[in-house]
C-alpha cells in the first residue's frame, strides 16, 4: 500500500507542477520555484517509508502526472479545463 500511495502521491504533485508551470506567463516568479520545490520535497516525504523502492514509485508517479498532463492538454487544446487563465 505504501507503494501505491507514492505513486498517487507523485501524481498528483506531477499534475499541479506541470499546470502550474504551463499557464505561467513572463518571468518566473517565487510561486514556480514553490512549485517545483513542493514537487522536490515529495521525495523527502518518501523518507518516512521504511520500503527502499518508494522512492522510485514517486519518481514514476511524478513523471506519469506530469507527462499525462501534456498529452491531455495536446489531446483536448480547446478544453476550457485546460485554458491558460487561471
Amino acid at each position: 500500500m505504501a507503494i501505491l500511495g507514492a505513486i498517487c502521491f507523485g501524481l498528483v504533485i506531477g499534475w499541479i507542477t506541470y499546470r502550474t508551470l504551463r499557464r505561467r506567463e513572463g518571468s518566473v516568479g517565487l510561486t514556480d520555484l514553490a512549485t517545483v520545490l513542493a514537487a522536490v520535497g515529495g521525495g523527502a516525504v518518501t523518507a518516512l517509508f521504511d520500503l527502499p523502492d518508494v522512492f522510485g514509485a514517486y519518481a514514476v508517479g511524478l513523471a506519469v502526472g506530469f507527462f499525462g498532463y501534456l498529452v491531455a492538454a495536446t489531446l483536448m487544446p480547446d478544453s476550457k479545463w485546460m485554458d491558460h487563465q487561471p
